[in-house]
């Protein structure tokens, strides 16, 4: 069992969930590390990475859904 969690982490996750709700998924590609970084208010430099790996991750999530879609639309 893991006892530690990042909270910048956890925090950065919930917020690019909450901006991203209500958009296409062109639009939330549109979402930057940067836009993560400023609707949380903010984060020290040697937490930054956390606002990458979140919206990374999730741009990622969307290519990868994008992909298995058309994959289903040529078969």
């Amino acid at each position: 069992m893991v006892k530690y969690r990042c909270p910048a982490a956890i925090a950065t996750g919930s917020i690019l969930t909450e901006m991203a709700k209500g958009k296409t998924l062109d639009e939330a590609l549109k979402i930057t590390d940067e836009d993560v970084t400023e609707a949380i208010g903010g984060l020290p430099e040697f937490k930054i990475h956390c606002s990458n790996l979140a919206a990374n991750a999730f741009h990622k999530a969307i290519y990868d859904y994008q992909n298995k879609v058309k994959k289903q639309q040529i078969s």
